[in-house]
């Protein structure tokens, strides 16, 4: 791996169940590998509502039965995010396209990519269910870490 930090964004609709739940899981998964100094990780939401928010009670609550603690505070895609970030890692298809909506260099577009895409048994295109609506908040952190682990292994490759 180079030298330089793979710099890596989850992104979600409001920043407060999916996207800090993957922080968090690839966070940890990153920590268990010792590889900390490789990477920069963060995580934002395609709308505003809940910027300067901590996640979602029931999203901390799973994560931490988990060993993951989520502290990070909810905040809005930035232009400035398809410049600093390698990979832009969407939840689902509709912020994936608001997410290329916003992109003014051509490319910008391959660094934005549906996060299930490295779950090992998923399948392509899947989206990762919303659990603000679902309540599916276990089902989550559990393709979070198969996802996760398949994110690590693909960016360990890449030079």
């Amino acid at each position: 791996m180079a030298s330089a930090k793979k710099r890596v964004l989850f992104v979600c609709l409001g920043n407060i169940c999916r996207s800090p739940t993957a922080e968090g899981v690839f966070n940890k998964l990153v920590q268990d590998a010792n590889l900390m100094h490789a990477f920069e990780i963060d995580s934002c939401g395609t709308g505003s509502w809940h910027t300067g928010e901590l996640a979602h009670p029931e999203t901390r609550k799973t994560a931490l039965a988990r060993g993951v603690e989520l502290t990070h505070r909810a905040r809005q895609l930035k232009y400035t995010d398809f410049e600093e970030f390698d990979v832009l890692l969407a939840m689902d298809k509709k912020n994936m396209n608001d997410m290329l909506a916003l992109i003014t260099e051509p490319e910008h577009r391959e660094k934005v990519i549906l996060f299930r895409d490295f779950d090992a048994i998923g399948i392509k295109d899947q989206e990762m269910p919303d659990p603000y609506f679902t309540g599916e908040f276990d089902l989550v952190f559990e393709l979070c870490e198969r996802a996760g682990r398949g994110l690590l292994t693909h960016l360990l490759k890449r030079p």
